[in-house]
């Protein structure tokens, strides 16, 4: 579906946008590749990694300009939507600010993606937009409902919407694990509470969950990859089992454990063999055959949180990992 495609990716320059545009060139060597974002001097480290490849573009703007993303998105076949304000103090501090980037930015999107006649979008949404206790969390619930109202919204047009969501990206920049990294040189490594639990996805499955977006959505799915959980205490281990671990307490706007779907999605969530879906309750599209294939149906009260989770990573999973990847963790 990708080959030989426009591919327009938003915040490309992000810790997602640095793995997704390497892998999608080699697997699917779209035509065009454009980076949108609003950091130039990201974009112009970005773009030395890419130099000698004509596929790759970048183009400076920012999602709350609406008449920049009609300009950005001429001739664009996908969209995958990458672009958000995320970090939670900031979010808590500056609320306006996170609305106009994660809410009014995914209205202009679905505005312009119709109007410019993309086939498909696809929106990385986070756990934390599942029963949300802070604002970031609540401004990509609102965003991911956005999309979704975006495929009836399309009216007769042909552009299709789809949402990823997913938890703790290991290594990430501003992630747990090159945290404890950086202050584990001080010998001591701060848990905010000793029970609290995390999802464990790597930025290649990240990647790999939207190509299967692209290939599998009919619009107006949530897909949730089947990945397994970690306690923090044993996060910490992996990194440096000599360092002592102080309790500070959760801060504010933070949960204990990560959910994925809460159980008022369960009505409507099918599972599959790797991931689950979330299918939109509105004009029946949880019952449409097209959209369950060959899915089944969660029990009622069902739940996907990190701290029930029936898959779990060990310590020395973990370290394996880390030591595989160690030279780019928390650098991109």
């Amino acid at each position: 579906m990708l080959s030989q495609s426009t591919i327009l990716i938003t915040g490309g320059t992000g810790s997602f946008g640095h793995t997704f545009v390497p892998m999608t060139l080699e697997k699917y060597n779209p035509r065009r590749l454009v980076i949108y974002s609003r950091d130039e001097m990201k974009q112009w480290n970005m773009a030395k990694l890419f130099k000698n490849d004509p596929r790759v573009r970048f183009f400076i703007g920012d999602v709350r300009d609406r008449e920049r993303l009609y300009r950005a998105l001429d001739g664009v076949d996908y969209v995958v939507h990458a672009a958000a304000t995320k970090i939670v103090p900031t979010a808590e501090y500056n609320p306006f600010e996170c609305i106009k980037t994660n809410v009014m930015g995914a209205m202009n999107l679905v505005d312009a993606c119709i109007d410019r006649g993309v086939k498909k979008l696809v929106a990385l949404s986070t756990d934390k937009a599942s029963s949300p206790v802070n604002l970031y969390g609540a401004t990509k619930l609102v965003s991911d409902k956005v999309f979704i109202a975006g495929n009836s919204y399309a009216g007769g047009k042909k552009t299709r919407f789809a949402v990823v969501r997913y938890g703790n990206v290991m290594g990430s920049r501003g992630s747990v694990i090159p945290f404890f990294m950086e202050t584990a040189k001080s010998g001591v490594l701060t848990i905010t509470d000793p029970r609290m639990t995390r999802f464990m996805i790597t930025l290649e499955q990240g990647v790999e969950l939207v190509w299967h977006a692209f290939d599998d959505m009919v619009g107006g799915e949530i897909y949730v990859k089947k990945i397994p959980s970690m306690n923090i205490c044993d996060i910490a281990r992996a990194v440096d089992p000599g360092c002592e671990q102080k309790i500070v307490g959760i801060r504010p706007g933070e949960k204990l454990h990560e959910q994925m779907i809460g159980v008022e999605d369960a009505p409507h969530t099918y599972e599959y063999s790797d991931h689950y879906k979330i299918l939109p309750a509105i004009h029946n599209w949880d019952s449409d055959g097209g959209r369950i294939k060959d899915g089944k149906r969660v029990p009622d009260g069902f739940s996907y949180c990190s701290d029930t989770n029936s898959s779990w990573m060990t310590i020395p999973e973990l370290r394996a990992w880390i030591d595989a990847n160690r030279a780019k963790i928390g650098s991109i």
